[in-house]
């Protein structure tokens, strides 16, 4: 009960106190600090994803502007020789506000991607967006094939329909490559499954049919409930070290992130950085209030 106030109470504080939680979290605000962090990952064997903060922007120029952000951070990472790939929001491109708009944004993004050999992963956002994002999705695979991919949540009533009809139209050619995880967004219970345990149930689910069906995946959890039960499939199915990787966030659960690497098994983590940091970090902290008690512990104890 303590931890869901101060959760809800820190948004409003100023942003150099929040900072002091986020930068666990956040590789920082402009590109060089996300190639440091990253170049650090790589070091210890661990892949990235890179993500730029921002998402349901209001106008068309910011659009304009994230696509050419993404265009300049592509060239960076690649030609500094980090070894990882790209996620993206579509609501930061105008989803919401013009679908042609925001598929011609993305779609640059993506054929820069394929020419610095490099790989794009649409992220899923809340249910409003589910439809138009397996759209562009598909609109891409059709010409992009291996250099993008797909986020789908367990805990949405629809996933298991979405990946049989995906799979059944998409899977020639390149195998269809998506990131499972749980979902975030608050939705209702005619939508999203709600009891704890059914989720967990539900991934697990997705994740049996994808190996079955030879669909790669990125296994972002940080459950370690489903990362056990995840390698007893992987062992179950053996599942070639290609057709899946583990994902977690930068900073979150780094001792079963180590314990997963010291098994042998390829790891990948986001690393998100940006001006748009405050929203995400608080974001992150109304949907795991526990994080509250490491905010107070970074505020009023040394170390």
């Amino acid at each position: 009960m303590i931890n869901r106030l101060i959760a809800q109470v820190l948004p409003y504080m100023p942003e150099k106190l929040i900072w002091q939680f986020s930068k666990r979290y956040i590789a920082g605000e402009t590109i060089d600090s996300g190639i440091e962090v990253s170049r650090k990952l790589n070091d210890d064997g661990i892949d990235v994803t890179i993500d730029l903060l921002g998402e349901f922007i209001t106008n068309l120029e910011q659009a304009e502007a994230y696509k050419n952000s993404y265009l300049e951070i592509i060239e960076r990472f690649t030609s500094e020789k980090i070894r990882g790939n790209f996620s993206l929001k579509p609501s930061m491109f105008g989803l919401l506000i013009d679908t042609e708009v925001c598929y011609m944004h993305i779609r640059q993004i993506v054929q820069k991607a394929q020419e610095c050999n490099s790989f794009v992963r649409i992220d899923m956002e809340d249910s409003q967006c589910v439809d138009e994002e397996i759209k562009l999705f598909k609109r891409l695979k059709k010409e992009f094939s291996g250099h993008i991919g797909l986020v789908v949540q367990a805990y949405l009533r629809r996933t298991m329909n979405d990946l049989t009809h995906l799979n059944h139209e998409m899977s020639n050619g390149h195998p269809l490559n998506f990131r499972l995880c749980k979902g975030i967004y608050v939705e209702p219970k005619e939508i999203a499954y709600k009891e704890y345990q059914s989720v967990r149930d539900h991934y697990l689910e997705d994740l049996d049919y994808m190996f079955r069906h030879k669909i790669a995946v990125g296994i972002a959890t940080h459950d370690k409930y489903l990362v056990d039960k995840a390698i007893e499939l992987i062992n179950k199915y053996q599942v070639p070290k290609e057709m899946y990787e583990f994902q977690m966030l930068h900073g979150v659960t780094p001792e079963l992130r180590q314990s997963i690497v010291d098994q042998g098994h390829r790891m990948r983590v986001y690393v998100p950085f940006g001006k748009e940091w405050f929203g995400y970090s608080t974001r992150r902290l109304k949907e795991n209030p526990k994080i509250a008690s490491h905010i107070i512990n970074a505020l009023f104890c040394k170390g």
